[in-house]
């Protein structure tokens, strides 16, 4: 049995409130009206390792189409996830960016925005400034507005617009054009099998909520710009899969996956553009997350996969390499694979292919390189896992392996082989030894907030 995760809310609530100009940080309280801006930073939720952040940012001065808000952690916290914004950082130093929906920001309008942190368990404190576009949140002037309602509560900073895509994608599916699913469409709520497959099938764009338990057999086929996402922590597909051939942009959020008679999720047939978050796999037949046949451009995040055998297959066969070559480019990240038997992934062909920041615990092996692939395995957490890598494994020829930085607990030491393709896109590593109370925390349903 594996330890209830847990997560402990704060008494209190560490703000900070700032304005453009003057010298003083000031309170909420005080800086509700001014040229300027006004930021109320909150710690929702803390767990050891990880917390919650929640920003509200509001602007008293002129009307802006775009925003970018820069602050400096005290306490080496470091940001591993963030929703309605962009947010990047570099050593203490962090920046959020608006992202497509929510740049245009008027005068005393607020947006709100929200991420997942590490930090050291020893402080946690809220930063001291903020500066709004490169200038200084410091200080205030004479109110010239009246304050916003105090009875109207801030935007939920965990639920993006419907139909958009929250932020927090990273990986190979950021390339070839981006991955947006389906987009601003409305969404449409869907709760028995009949109305899904009939909601993801066709190229049009549409966003698919998935609500309570959903029952059905064999695969059903997604169609292009789709975003398929569960309501809450319980929206769940049984006895069935999701089969995206030859389609792309296609997104696969917070849903329960279980009991599957074939594979849960099956990228083939030169898919390009997937995202695969937020789920949880158990108790299936098959893969949990098998990619192959030339598909490309594919990130796997923030999932979980327990009480099951073969997890993520990448490549299906030995000679397949005609279709399989300069293809088969997966990111695999933030990944929990509580238990699970093998294949997280098993490679051919792909290069580079990018596994990070993953934790495994208690598998019969990690990641096996072969058939001339080539993986990078950096930042993950390997507890009671004899083997955490292959190069090559049972009848397949081997492929190259790179590792670095992993944490290694009570397991075995890794093969590696050869170098890798560089990685063309930017992304932040967690520390590989707070990987396992980020990931135990994260990873899974329920965890974005739909």
């Amino acid at each position: 049995m594996h330890a209830a995760r847990r997560r402990t809310a704060l008494a209190t609530t560490a703000v900070a409130a700032v304005a453009l100009t003057g010298a003083t940080v000031v309170s909420a309280s005080t800086a509700h009206a001014a040229t300027g801006c006004r930021v109320d930073y909150s710690v929702a939720s803390q767990w050891p390792g990880g917390f919650t952040g929640n920003v509200v940012l509001t602007n008293l001065g002129d009307a802006m189409s775009s925003w970018s808000l820069q602050w400096t952690f005290g306490a080496g916290q470091e940001v591993v996830q963030a929703w309605n914004a962009d947010i990047s950082q570099s050593g203490s130093s962090v920046t959020a960016r608006n992202v497509s929906y929510n740049g245009n920001l008027g005068s005393n309008a607020s947006v709100s925005f929200g991420f997942n942190g590490s930090w050291n368990n020893s402080s946690n404190p809220a930063p001291s400034s903020f500066s709004l576009n490169g200038v200084a949140c410091t200080g205030g002037t004479n109110p010239t507005t009246p304050p916003p309602n105090p009875t109207t509560p801030p935007p939920n900073p965990t639920t993006p617009p419907p139909g958009q895509t929250p932020t927090g994608l990273v990986g190979w599916a950021t390339q070839n054009g981006g991955t947006t699913g389906g987009g601003n469409a409305s969404p449409t709520t869907v709760s028995n099998s009949s109305a899904l497959s009939s909601a993801i099938s066709g190229s049009g764009s549409a966003v698919i909520r998935v609500s309570g338990t959903i029952s059905c057999s064999g695969m059903l086929n997604v169609g292009s710009n789709k975003t398929i996402v569960g309501i809450g922590s319980s929206a769940t597909i049984s006895g069935c899969g999701f089969n995206i051939s030859n389609q792309r942009n296609v997104i696969i959020r917070n849903i329960n996956f279980r009991n599957w008679n074939d594979d849960a999720i099956n990228v083939q047939t030169e898919s390009t553009n997937v995202w695969v978050d937020h789920n949880s796999f158990t108790n299936g037949y098959d893969g949990a997350v098998d990619i192959k046949r030339g598909s490309d451009y594919i990130t796997v995040s923030w999932n979980r996969v327990f009480n099951h055998s073969k997890s993520m297959l990448l490549g299906h066969s030995d000679n397949n390499a005609s279709q399989d070559r300069g293809h088969l480019r997966v990111t695999y990240h933030h990944n929990w694979f509580d238990g699970s038997g093998s294949r997280h992934p098993r490679v051919r062909f792909g290069n580079p292919v990018h596994v990070f920041n993953n934790y495994y615990y208690d598998n019969d092996y990690g990641v096996a390189s072969t058939m001339d692939a080539g993986v990078l395995v950096e930042g993950n957490y390997f507890e009671n896992v004899d083997d955490p890598t292959h190069v090559g494994y049972a009848a397949s020829d081997p492929g190259t392996l790179v590792a670095r930085n992993n944490h290694f607990v009570n397991s075995g030491t890794p093969e590696t082989a050869g170098g890798v393709a560089s990685i063309p896109y930017s992304y932040s590593l967690t520390t590989a030894s707070q990987v396992k109370s980020v990931v135990t925390n994260g990873a899974g349903t329920g965890k974005i907030g739909l």
